[in-house]
């Protein structure tokens, strides 16, 4: 059995702790499904001795597109189990870039509830690549094999075996959500997951016997990795600022969740709830916030559901590269929140064990090659790049985007990758996200980036967030700042307006933001739901104000 592959803790908990559940479905308010450790082992190698009988074998890519069930669990371990390259690929981007990022990979093989094979035929996914069909559910007219039918059929040969894998072996394609451009698929080793279960383990002294409440599938998966319990709340994943905080309460409390990862709009609509109706969730021995900066009001607002001592912890990172840096609640209330206020970005804290961080000078052009002449003067914001053993390498077929994203190291051997966020790193080795490179607004005057505009005026307690944009072209853009109340608050816009236009006044790099639009609810990001698309606001402040085509 090879340690390296992810799946190899599996067999190993189903041997130690084989009643123990490994997976929680809950269904309902008071309904749940219990899984153990061995019952899931065991699914998982049905699972492979299936589809390898089926042709779905070591090497071959496949697209999985089942929903968060113990399905779900079972597949994607077989699949690493086998040596089988999972395609996992958000299904909220939408029909046009599922079929885009389905073109890319080209997977061979094509796993998915009934609703994603009729979507399939219909959209036309993946047919000069698929091969391959397997259906969870119902089997209609477009042929293959039952998920039911493999599992049988694995069944009889009693057993898997795991064939030894390759740390630089590919193990898997993550999809990015897109927020920022078309979705990429960043090609996942066995060891880059390996870095990233260890990291997590050390970083947050994760023990096993732990109980997570999963809100994100992917993140879910680390919990048995990791030997913790996979609690899956009942919620659409995909729509994670409209979950039923009662619930995710009644399950934490139900099965004493030691564990929380959740989007920051998923910890706002939880801590809202918890703070109104006096929650605690005194079980939880750490939550982690990821996905986009998480505002120091909802840290404040999270933090007083949770036991003395303990805190929620916000780890900075991307598809690309997770976790790079971690900071905790009491840190960033006790200092950092009140620099956010003033300008300076946000802290996502200090590099994990293993990470390193560096600032390069800001470019949108590919660099050739890793040398000390790209670093941007200390205390100067530049572009955050990052280089460690949980960092992926390149794109899948998108020889254009690696190069834009990676940086050869000639002495090192490896590569860093670009971020795609601003930032620079203080006194103290922390490190402060000023925000997307794509979204700089740049005026006359000068530069603006948007998170630490955005931290001065985030600051009035009307505001529920801001977003920056510029109209007109690069160079000469127009500063607008879009602003989303907070809901409960009837407003008085102008009256709003005057008091920020008054706190933008106070710092050099806001003064010149005088045009102020309010916008009833933010695009976000599909994923996180935290996430402001920039662009769509953009067009519509031009829209707004006459202006006519728009760039952030």
């Amino acid at each position: 059995m090879n340690p390296v592959n992810v799946a190899a803790h599996l067999p190993l908990l189903a041997q130690s702790r084989p009643q123990a559940p490994a997976v929680i479905l809950q269904q309902g308010m008071q309904r749940y499904r219990v899984h153990s450790f061995e019952e899931l082992n065991r699914l998982s190698d049905a699972y492979a001795a299936g589809l390898e009988a089926y042709g779905v074998r070591r090497g071959m890519r496949a697209a999985l597109m089942v929903k968060p069930s113990l399905e779900f669990f079972g597949l994607v371990f077989a699949l690493f189990k086998s040596g089988t390259v999972p395609v996992l690929i958000d299904p909220a981007i939408g029909a046009r870039n599922l079929k885009h990022c389905l073109e890319v990979s080209a997977p061979e093989a094509f796993i998915g509830i009934s609703k994603a094979h009729a979507a399939r035929v219909l959209f036309g996914w993946g047919k000069r690549s698929i091969k391959k069909l397997v259906t969870a559910g119902p089997r209609l007219f477009w042929g293959g094999r039952s998920l039911a039918g493999l599992r049988q059929e694995g069944e009889k040969r009693n057993g898997f075996a795991m064939p030894a894998v390759d740390p630089d072996e590919t193990a898997a394609i993550l999809f990015t959500s897109g927020s920022t451009g078309s979705p990429k698929g960043a090609v996942y080793s066995h060891a880059n997951f390996s870095a990233q279960v260890e990291a997590l383990r050390e970083t947050y002294a994760i023990e096993p016997g732990e109980v997570d409440l999963a809100t994100f599938p992917l993140f879910a998966l680390f919990g048995p990795a990791l030997g913790m319990t996979a609690l899956v709340p009942d919620m659409d994943p995909t729509r994670p600022a409209r979950a039923d905080p009662a619930r995710l309460v009644a399950a934490i409390q139900k099965w004493n969740a030691t564990n929380l990862f959740g989007s920051p709009a998923l910890i706002d609509r939880l801590a809202r709830y918890g703070e109104a109706h006096g929650v605690k969730l005194p079980s939880l021995k750490r939550a982690l916030s990821a996905g986009a900066p998480v505002p120091p009001a909802t840290v404040r607002r999270f933090q007083s559901l949770l036991a003395e001592g303990v805190q929620l912890f916000t780890p900075y990172g991307a598809t690309e590269a997770l976790p790079v840096c971690s900071i905790g609640s009491a840190e960033i209330l006790g200092e950092t929140a009140e620099a956010t206020r003033q300008g300076h970005g946000i802290c996502v804290g200090r590099p994990v064990r293993g990470m390193q961080v560096r600032i390069v000078k800001i470019s949108d052009e590919p660099f050739a090659a890793w040398s000390d002449e790209l670093l941007a003067p200390p205390g100067v914001i530049g572009e955050i790049a990052v280089q460690g053993a949980a960092v992926t390498r390149a794109y899948f077929n998108r020889d254009d985007a690696t190069a834009l994203a990676k940086i050869p190291d000639p002495y090192g051997g490896g590569l860093w990758h670009r971020m795609g966020d601003l930032g620079r790193i203080d006194a103290q080795g922390r490190v402060w996200m000023c925000g997307r490179k794509s979204h700089r607004v740049a005026t006359p005057e000068g530069e603006r980036y948007s998170v630490p505009c955005e931290g001065i005026f985030n600051a009035h307690p009307s505001v529920f967030r801001t977003a920056l944009v510029g109209i007109g072209p690069r160079g000469a853009q127009r500063p607008v700042l879009c602003v989303e109340l907070e809901r409960e608050i009837a407003p008085d816009t102008e009256r709003i307006r005057r008091e920020l236009l008054e706190l933008g006044a106070q710092h050099e790099q806001t003064r010149a933001i005088r045009e102020i639009l309010f916008h009833p609810a933010f695009p976000v990001d599909i994923r996180h739901n935290a996430k402001i698309f920039r662009e769509k606001l953009a067009e519509w402040a031009a829209e707004r104000l006459g202006a006519g085509s728009a760039r952030t």
